[in-house]
């Protein structure tokens, strides 16, 4: 096989240089011809293929309907190359009311709904223009834009639609390119006209006047308040942040769920939720708040309820009247979407099609310009038509002068076009239409009729003349069509009213922790090997609560769901966890273990409930330690907070809580040795090692009691709680080593 000439034709080229070439040509295809809508018309290749699709197959708004598998066919088929399922979920989308603002798409059959269920098949679903759609349609036939081959070249295409009405900012876009990314919520089009208006007046119509003008954006957010969703919902965002996003083209939306209070019977009330933010599904939504029930995340929460019909209506029911609305739906604007952030990203393809992030006026002035050269194109268009006809009009007039030689000729010749235009000064479409003329055009009333005509058409054509030379006559003539388009859709409320209410941005609102845990009495059950659960109650026996084998029971407190613990580890930190956070009794709980980083080598000295206008006495196995405020030693991540350091080979080895009216600190060492002295003589310290509380020639320290010096020092034993009152042996000062503890007192050498 010869390959000689094969081999001539390779070109060598280094292969990152080829992978960016080739990889460059698939991003600006992305771009150009999927993701990034056009600023002129707002659309993006198939919504537009699309829409010329359907003209072409004359689905007019007065007309039939026909079924989306022939308009998908014939979009695949003649215009855009990709697969079906695409085409006609882009179909789909400009049909549904709830997904863009203004639909330009009347479809029949099942389009799909809020609640995320998707369309019926192409073949079950029909569909046909809308009058809007008309709008960005109008006047193509009049060489107001360029056309270009379609994909095998058979067929022509638009490249962009003459665009009647601000079509990007009215229904929005979105879309993610290479590298890039769109998305542009929907506004209301009347207010977007009232803009147009005024940036217009405010050019004065001077030569490049709109391009250059300076309008000020407070000005145009006061006409564009912000986004106007087709799904309602209030925008509750701050004046300055929507005008300056409008500014830079950048920014986010705040979009919340629109509620109100139904008062029901004894005073009872349910909340109705009427609108919910723009592409929430609504049965997402109810399910995501039914877990939060089931959670009990919201506690106050007792039930949500879906009575929707063809509007929104979520019923939310309190678990009681004391409730407060207003917290409750906080509470649901923080944990679900009845909440959103909508993303503006004004970046569209500009009038030179290169992308562009765009500021609000940018996009406005932008369509302005689109529409001042379809008004020159269209004028231009109609001004060649125009003299088109007159020139067959002056040939009729000549006719109708000369009507028996013309007869005559016609009679007399074979070929009369030649000598009728060489006799008559006429060219040849004068004389084409001469010889066309049916014999009933011969009557005296068409003469009239001609002349009459002949006149309407001159006029007009002065007047197209100068609306192309004269620049202010062209923007009266596009203040007036905008003019017409604001009328069209302020007649029409279901479309024209905004549907998004300009709210204030939320104040902080305190959420009382009670308002998002129910408060519930529980036993909180610590085991010898380390896990940990809650029982619900205050349990006093707890010989029914089983454990692990080889496990028992540690220690026990009783504490509310509301409560956060401390939990004291040898290593010195303190840990911190809510009531609510800990499992459930039904099974052996969790290691504390895996909800901290608490080292195997180090243990758990205590837990307590947190109570920040408390002190703690802690201490280590040396007999250093200090006082702290409860306030300082809460943790906020797994890693605990480090409170008491430890020199070598130390360990923290107890923690007491200080009484109200405490004067006296007992200190046992595990030498079985108590001292007890002043409490005043500690300091109150946030983090250290402390001060000497007691000496030991051999062991350390065992357990402390901070006590009131009339109750007396405490401890338990087998048969109950017993206090010693004379304890004047034992009194000294701090860092002595005291004496043997008293008779009774439990050989672990512990107070608790």
């Amino acid at each position: 096989m010869n390959t000689t000439g094969f081999l001539e034709k390779i070109n060598e080229a280094r292969l990152d240089d080829a992978l960016a070439e080739r990889y460059l040509n698939y991003a600006l295809s992305t771009i150009m011809s999927r993701s990034l809508p056009d600023v002129r018309d707002g659309l993006k290749p198939v919504h537009r293929r699309l829409l010329f699709a359907m003209r072409l197959l004359k689905l007019d708004p007065e007309a039939g309907f026909k079924k989306c598998a022939r308009v998908v066919g014939d979009v695949m088929g003649k215009f855009h190359p990709h697969g079906d399922q695409a085409i006609y979920d882009a179909m789909v989308r400009l049909a549904q009311e709830f997904a863009v603002r203004y639909p330009l798409v009347e479809g029949q059959g099942n389009f799909g709904n809020i609640d995320g269920d998707n369309a019926a098949a192409m073949r079950y679903t029909e569909a046909r223009l809308t009058k809007i759609a008309k709008f960005l349609l109008e006047g193509i036939d009049h060489d107001t834009v360029d056309f270009r081959q379609t994909y095998d070249g058979e067929e022509k295409e638009p490249i962009v639609l003459p665009a009647a009405f601000p079509n990007l900012l009215a229904n929005g876009s979105t879309g993610i390119a290479v590298g890039m990314a769109t998305n542009i919520p929907p506004h209301n089009t009347v207010e977007l006209c009232n803009a147009l208006l005024h940036l217009i007046k405010t050019a004065k119509y001077k030569t490049n006047g709109i391009t250059n003008c300076r309008v000020t954006f407070e000005k145009l957010c006061s006409l564009v308040p912000g986004p106007d969703f087709p799904t309602g919902g209030v925008l509750a965002e701050s004046k300055e942040n929507i005008i300056e996003s409008y500014r830079t083209g950048r920014g986010s939306f705040r979009v919340r769920a629109k509620w109100e209070v139904e008062k029901l019977v004894h005073g009872q009330y349910q909340i109705i939720v009427i609108e919910i933010p723009y592409q929430v599904q609504k049965a997402k939504l109810i399910e995501k708040i039914a877990d939060l029930i089931v959670n009990k995340k919201i506690p106050t929460l007792e039930d949500i309820r879906d009575e929707s019909d063809e509007s929104v209506r979520i019923v939310i029911v309190p678990k009681n009247r004391a409730t407060d609305p207003s917290i409750l739906m906080e509470q649901l604007f923080r944990d679900s979407e009845m909440e959103i952030r909508f993303n503006l990203n004004l970046n569209v393809l500009n009038l030179n099609n290169i992308p562009t992030v765009m500021n609000l006026r940018q996009v406005l002035t932008a369509f302005l310009e689109h529409r001042q050269t379809i008004l020159l194109r269209q004028t231009k268009f109609r001004l060649k038509a125009i003299n088109q006809r007159l020139d067959v009009l002056a040939g009729f007039l000549i006719a109708y002068i000369n009507l028996d030689k013309i007869i005559q000729i016609i009679r007399n010749n074979d070929e009369p076009k030649r000598i009728i235009i060489k006799k008559l000064s006429l060219n040849e479409n004068q004389a084409d239409a001469i010889l066309n003329m049916r014999l009933r055009q011969l009557r005296k009333l068409e003469e009239i009729q001609i002349r009459n005509e002949d006149k309407s058409l001159k006029s007009e054509r002065r007047e197209l003349k100068l609306l192309i030379e004269d620049e202010e006559k062209g923007w009266r003539t596009i203040y007036l069509q905008i003019k017409k388009i604001s009328g069209f859709f302020s007649s029409e409320p279901d479309i024209g009213n905004r549907r998004t209410l300009i709210g204030s941005p939320p104040k902080a609102l305190v959420i009382p922790l009670e308002a998002m845990i129910e408060k519930e009495p529980v036993t909180v059950i610590y085991s010898k090997k380390g896990w940990i659960r809650i029982a619900k109650g205050h349990l006093q026996d707890l010989t029914s609560v089983k454990f692990k084998e080889g496990d028992g029971l540690n220690s026990f407190l009783h504490a509310e769901t509301t409560d956060k613990l401390l939990i004291f580890a040898t290593n010195g930190r303190f840990y911190t966890i809510g009531v609510d956070k800990l499992p459930s009794a039904r099974g052996h709980g969790e290691p504390i273990r895996l909800m901290f980083d608490i080292k195997n080598e180090d243990e758990v000295i205590s837990i307590i409930t947190q109570n920040s206008c408390e002190k703690l006495l802690l201490a280590s196995n040396s007999g250093r330690g200090f006082i702290v405020s409860e306030r300082n030693v809460i943790a906020q991540t797994r890693n605990g907070k480090l409170v008491l350091n430890l020199g070598q080979d130390e360990k923290a080895a107890a923690l007491s809580r200080i009484p109200p009216g405490a004067s006296h600190i007992a200190v046992i060492g595990t030498n079985k040795k108590l001292l007890i002295f002043a409490l005043d003589e500690l300091p109150v310290m946030s983090r250290g090692r402390g001060v000497i509380l007691q000496r030991y020639k051999n062991g350390g320290l065992s357990d402390l009691q901070a006590f009131v010096w009339e109750n007396g020092v405490s401890w338990m034993t087998a048969s109950g709680k017993r206090s010693e009152l004379n304890l004047e042996n034992w009194v000294g000062k701090r860092a002595g080593a005291g004496l043997i503890k008293p008779k009774g007192f439990p050989a672990n050498n512990r107070f608790s």
